[in-house]
């Protein structure tokens, strides 16, 4: 991407998308489009018509989307998959009509089908029945991975589908009835130690094993992505395989292995205890990251530092909301 290029960033006060924005940012892209959900509805196809017509974008990121963790996916599947469907299909479709260069469509690991085989491979998809609690959101994101790749291979157009694990960091969501695993447990470890309580509920046995992936470290491998020569971008949307590439840093630990690391992290001295009548969800999800690790990219970020610096944007923000 040229630095003056003219980049459309959907989303960029998300957790991903905002780390996304850092990114650029850091990298020195100036000319960004940034259009908060008050100032364009991406699910109306007339705001987003005219907006990729008015404003004429080279490329774009497509982070904005509707997510959540087990419980809000549980309770509104139909709002799950009803706007995210509608967000992609505006946004990508438009971005076609107006000769946008490059799209990087943003979806998730949940995409994969419940029982994978591990670590994940690209080639995975739709190989398998998909996790119950998260089925409206996945079959959503693998949509989009269809559009993405249907509009390459009919229009020549050059969109790529990211499938990053699980994500934490600056500006993450801490609503405990909405919220992922890890904001999760940072903030019930945080108020438990406030009022001196000693033990914290976690839902689901502990066993199951996740990937989680620092933010600013999402935003970087994005960028790197869309910044390749155009050789080897193009091998990436080449229109005989899904045009997808997961992002990750290819290590997992059980939910109870992180809920310590999250203590140490808190200074919470209680104990976790494990409502085992509540979903586990996915019993494991650890992305192959070999094609991009191949492509030169890897993550900075270790857990242990990564929760550490979530947990002070945390404080600063919980402090601000006090």
């Amino acid at each position: 991407m040229e630095r003056d290029g003219r980049i459309y960033l959907a989303g960029h006060t998300g957790l991903a998308g905002s780390a996304i924005l850092r990114a650029l940012e850091r990298a020195g892209h100036s000319n960004l489009l940034l259009r908060r959900h008050a100032e364009l509805e991406l699910t109306d196809a007339r705001a987003v018509h005219e907006f990729f017509e008015r404003e004429r974008p080279e490329y774009v990121f497509l982070a904005a989307a509707k997510v959540g963790g087990i419980l809000a996916n549980e309770r509104y599947p139909a709002d799950f998959i009803r706007e995210n469907l509608a967000v992609q299909l505006n946004v990508v479709h438009q971005a076609w009509r107006t000769g946008v260069k490059r799209l990087m469509f943003l979806g998730s690991s949940c995409i994969y089908p419940r029982d994978c085989p591990q670590p994940i491979k690209e080639e995975y998809l739709l190989t398998g029945p998909l996790e119950p609690t998260n089925r409206a959101y996945a079959l959503a994101k693998i949509s989009g991975i269809e559009l993405c790749w249907s509009y390459n291979r009919q229009h020549g157009a050059r969109f790529l589908a990211a499938m990053p694990n699980n994500l934490y960091g600056p500006g993450d969501n801490y609503d405990l009835q909405s919220s992922h695993v890890l904001p999760a447990l940072v903030r019930k470890a945080h108020e438990a130690r406030q009022r001196g309580e000693r033990q914290v509920s976690v839902w689901g046995s502990g066993r199951p094993r996740r990937e989680f992936l620092y933010s600013d470290d999402l935003g970087d491998a994005c960028l790197f992505l869309m910044s390749m020569p155009e050789a080897g971008f193009g091998k990436l949307v080449a229109p005989l395989a899904p045009p997808l590439i997961n992002i990750g840093v290819g290590k997992d630990l059980t939910i109870a292995e992180l809920a310590t690391l999250v203590a140490k992290a808190v200074g919470f001295e209680g104990q976790f205890t494990y409502d085992a009548s509540k979903p586990d969800g996915t019993p494991r999800k650890l992305l192959d990251v070999s094609r991009l690790t191949a492509l030169g990219w890897t993550p900075k970020v270790e857990l242990r530092r990564g929760i550490a610096l979530a947990y002070q944007d945390f404080l600063g923000r919980h402090a601000a909301a006090a």
